[in-house]
């Protein structure tokens, strides 16, 4: 039995406790070994200068002076496992700067049925429904988890400040993502900073890897159907 550690819920934040799933069924992964395969991934960026993304050694390279959404091109439904390695570089780079390990999931747009329509910049995703997790926010002072209502409203669920939660530069991360039946938590290194249970969960959408004014680099990202 693999380990998901899950909340008793009423109304959110509640005392955790150990859940468990039986199995794991791989549906995607890229370990960017081949490139950026541009029929699996959709990037939104915002038109400041010099950003980009690309991939060189076998990572995905988020090299941002505005906004990024990166976004896997293929919706995810039910119960679901997304990992990923990550980390925020800080070697002398145009953009270095150790902030936003951010990300989206179960993503949706409720007047559109195309999501991609946004340019990067964060405000033009306030009317989507989703959920959202930034590590090392606003100049790595916050850490926050928010569900976005599809009408603007984009409350605060939880949010860290201390240390332990903020972003270590050059530090590679192992991030999880978990939805399951009507909980979604996120993981980092094991550790769950965020578990939610959602009185109207989001079960089906997209994930897209999210920042802003930096470069980070990602790799061996994988998802699966969990039971």
């Amino acid at each position: 039995m693999l380990p998901v550690l899950a909340q008793e819920a009423t109304g959110g934040m509640q005392v955790q406790h150990l859940l468990t799933f039986k199995k794991k069924t791989l549906l995607f992964q890229d370990d960017f070994s081949k490139g950026l395969d541009t029929t699996a991934w959709r990037s939104e960026i915002d038109t400041q200068g010099t950003s980009s993304v690309y991939v060189r050694q076998g990572q995905l390279v988020l090299d941002i002076k505005g906004g990024v959404t990166t976004w896997l091109n293929k919706p995810l439904q039910g119960n679901i496992l997304i990992e990923y390695n990550r980390t925020v570089l800080l070697d002398g780079g145009m953009h270095d700067r150790v902030s936003d390990l951010n990300q989206f999931w179960m993503a949706t747009d409720p007047r559109n049925a195309n999501l991609f329509t946004r340019t990067g910049v964060f405000e033009s995703y306030d009317s989507l429904q989703l959920y959202y997790a930034g590590v090392g926010g606003n100049t790595n002072t916050t850490t926050r988890f928010r569900k976005y209502h599809g009408d603007g409203q984009k409350p605060l669920v939880q949010e860290y400040l201390d240390k332990a939660h903020l972003l270590q530069p050059n530090k590679t991360y192992h991030i999880q993502t978990i939805v399951y039946n009507g909980i979604t938590q996120f993981i980092v290194d094991g550790i769950p900073y965020f578990t939610y249970k959602d009185a109207a969960p989001l079960t089906s959408g997209y994930f897209g890897f999210r920042s802003t004014g930096s470069r980070q680099v990602i790799n061996e990202v994988k998802v699966y159907r969990i039971e």
